[in-house]
């Protein structure tokens, strides 16, 4: 069988000998002398996994996994920096150091070892960094024009720093081979290459500004030292953005001339293609697009670079399903496609195709909680898979349990209840699963009602369905009290109850308040003018914000927080923003309500300073609405505490070093006892799922 879709650069024999299915997906496809076992890739990202800059065991075994898991390329760090003046501000890797080069042989001969290629991401990263960080070097840039994400004045680059920045980057390139990696990309949207060739950046006036050919000097000019160095058969590639999306920067006749350019010069073998640019946190988002913004955006013009280039294309943006890859894929748009985060959410995506079990795979649900933690400093973590860059603890499939099977009962079908019943279930224990609603979810049915969060409803259907599958005994409409327990008989009980909303923001009049979750609910309608003090910084008030506003009503935000929307990332805080520009919503900060009381018909809201303590006026609105995070719903819990025979108790250190419980407080009990989730305290979706698996995981 021959694919019915065009494959640039590839041998019609090796395509028919390597052919497994007639999925589009599932084709080999050859790059250079490289065959790729797929067309399923992970772009280069930088997960923040990486120690001292360099990709110990936690980074290893995030690719690692992917390889098992049936991908066929794997792309490093996003990016690797070539140079001491190119301070780290995402966790990169330091592509500088001699000391990288082991690290990333192991990580490329493990991958190899289970069929998947691997590749890295390098660049300097121009004006994008900080000069406050790592050796307090100037941020050094083609022209001297600021960053508003990062806020620094580069240094506007001379011409030794133009000739030690080419020799940086055929130093790194010399390494990468060194390491057995099987080539790379560099990185040009926003770093320092593209900063020649961009309008918006490049505004020299010496041989590399003016003239297209002037802008691309430097670019040609690293190529060329890179192939020098690594000879003429390595994979070099661009990650490019052929169309900056801005009236400042490249249009899309400029940006495609570019890649034509580059692919001529013999000096490239792909081209990783995006749109748009990333000069702050709304483009970004336009490039990286969260839940509820359109799918593969940039796919249809992808192709366009792939048909008028004839060159090898790779891509990735918000391309998270199975059906939207195979599409780019049978109508010939991409050569390679990136699905980065899905990879994230499962990374044994390609297995599960090639097994026909395409169902199974974990859904990635949009809502960008990877990214958003990467921009505020932290790791990556996806939503509602615990244990991707957790691999050397808690394994992706889970084992069935060697042990006796036990009877689990769970009271709760939120995140944390489905999480524990599934992984308890997939362990080979009978598990019950009781929801005093009609449907599962808990919270997140909540957050699903702003209309363009619907997809976090796949973190509940794919648990539904997997418990189905494991055939989980699942009761709806069941209010559980101390005595349905007791005549269940369980041996393990686990109260995943959530919480209610609260409100301990204000002694003073809080009973005149509605919360967030009556406003999501539609149990209170929106008043036509509203307060709404959110002292939680989250999803939740934000949700809530947006609805009352697309409501129509005349809305105010106020937090105590210095930052707004503190514990949201700038990805997701990008479509709210852009809602609440829209309807001209007041958003104070550092401010704190005093008390409410009824004042005729409306409520009287005094604010004070945290700052100063002082009163900083009042508002006279029809509704006041809080977001105070949760209380633990745990009566239950508490009516089961001393007939257990742990007393309710976790082991912590067993927690934490994947151990049993073993605790027996109440030798007389019946049962382990244990509550997870919001049951405990307020907190998130990825923290109620977390804390099931590595609990529930060694029943």
């Amino acid at each position: 069988m021959v694919p019915a879709f065009p494959v640039f650069g590839s041998s019609h024999a090796m395509t028919t000998t390597l052919l497994r299915s007639s999925d589009p997906l599932l084709q080999p496809f050859q790059l250079k002398h490289l065959t790729l076992r797929n067309r399923l890739m992970s772009t280069a990202h930088e997960p923040n996994y990486a120690e001292d800059g360099m990709p110990t065991e936690r980074y290893r075994l995030y690719h690692v996994e992917k390889a098992k898991g049936g991908i066929a390329l794997t792309m490093t760090a996003g990016s690797a920096v070539v140079s001491r003046d190119s301070p780290p501000v995402f966790g990169n890797l330091l592509a500088y150091k001699d000391e990288i080069v082991p690290w990333l042989r192991k990580l490329a001969d493990q991958c190899h070892d289970h069929g998947a290629a691997v590749m890295i991401q390098l660049t300097h990263l121009g004006r994008r960094t900080v000069w406050n960080k790592a050796d307090w070097l100037p941020v050094v840039a083609p022209s001297p024009v600021r960053e508003p994400a990062h806020r620094a004045f580069p240094k506007e680059m001379e011409d030794w720093d133009i000739e030690r920045i080419v020799a940086d980057y055929a130093d790194a390139a010399e390494r990468m081979q060194e390491a057995r990696l099987d080539g790379f990309e560099i990185q040009c949207y926003g770093h320092l290459m593209d900063g020649f060739w961009s309008p918006a950046t490049g505004r020299r006036a010496d041989e590399y500004g003016g003239t297209l050919d002037n802008r691309l000097r430097f670019g040609l000019r690293v190529l060329a030292a890179i192939r020098q160095r690594v000879g003429p058969d390595y994979i070099v590639g661009l990650r490019i953005a052929a169309d900056e999306d801005w009236e400042q920067g490249l249009s899309r006749e400029e940006g495609i001339d570019i890649c034509k350019r580059f692919r001529d010069s013999g000096l490239i073998d792909f081209l990783n293609v995006i749109k748009g640019h990333i000069d702050h946190d709304a483009p970004l988002a336009e490039i990286i697009p969260v839940a509820g913004m359109r799918s593969a955006p940039a796919l249809d013009f992808a192709g366009e670079v792939r048909r008028l280039t004839k060159f090898p294309v790779f891509h990735a943006a918000r391309i998270n399903d199975v059906a939207t890859a195979r599409h780019a894929i049978a109508a010939g748009k991409l050569d390679m496609v990136g699905m980065t985060r899905a990879f994230m959410a499962d990374p044994h995506i390609g297995v599960k195709l090639m097994q026909g079990r395409e169902p199974d795979i974990r859904p990635c649900v949009g809502a960008t909680y990877c990214l958003d933690r990467i921009y505020e400093g932290n790791d990556a973590l996806c939503i509602h898979n615990p244990s991707t860059s957790r691999e050397a603890t808690l394994p992706h499939e889970i084992a069935r349990s060697t042990g006796a099977k036990r009877h689990v009962a769970v009271v709760g079908a939120g995140p944390a209840g489905l999480e524990a019943a599934r992984v308890a279930a997939a362990r080979g224990h009978k598990v019950t699963l009781f929801e005093a609603s009609s449907e599962a979810g808990g919270q997140i049915r909540l957050l699903t009602k702003l209309q363009r969060r619907k997809e976090l409803i796949g973190i509940v259907d794919w648990r539904l369905a997997q418990c189905a599958r494991l055939g989980v005994d699942t009761r709806f409409n069941t209010l559980v009290e101390a005595a349905d327990i007791r005549e269940l008989d369980p041996d393990i009980v686990i109260i995943a109850t959530g919480g209610l909303p609260q409100n301990l923001a204000f002694a003073d009049g809080a009973g005149l308040a509605v919360s967030s979750w009556d406003i999501l609910a539609g149990d209170a309608k929106p008043a036509e003018d509203v307060l709404l003090f959110d002292d939680n910084g989250a999803h939740p008030g934000m949700s809530a914000a947006e609805l009352l506003a697309d409501a129509g009503s005349r809305l105010e935000i106020v937090s105590p927080e210095r930052f707004f929307a503190a514990e949201m990332g700038g990805l997701n805080l990008v479509p709210y923003m852009k809602n609440l520009t829209r309807h001209e919503v007041r958003i104070t900060t550092m401010t704190r309500v005093r008390s409410l009381a009824r004042d005729g018909n409306k409520i009287r809201a005094r604010l004070w300073s945290p700052y100063s303590e002082a009163d900083c006026g009042e508002r006279l609105v029809d509704q006041v609405v809080v977001e105070n995070g949760t209380a633990p719903l745990a009566d239950l819990y508490f009516a089961l505490k001393e007939e257990s025979l742990n007393r309710g108790a976790i082991d912590h250190a067993a927690l934490i070093a994947g151990g049993p419980q073993a605790i027996r407080a109440n030798r007389q009990g019946k049962f382990q006892l244990f509550r997870i989730g919001d049951a405990v305290a307020s907190r998130n979706i990825h923290a109620a799922i977390y804390e099931a698996m590595r609990l529930v995981r060694v029943f």
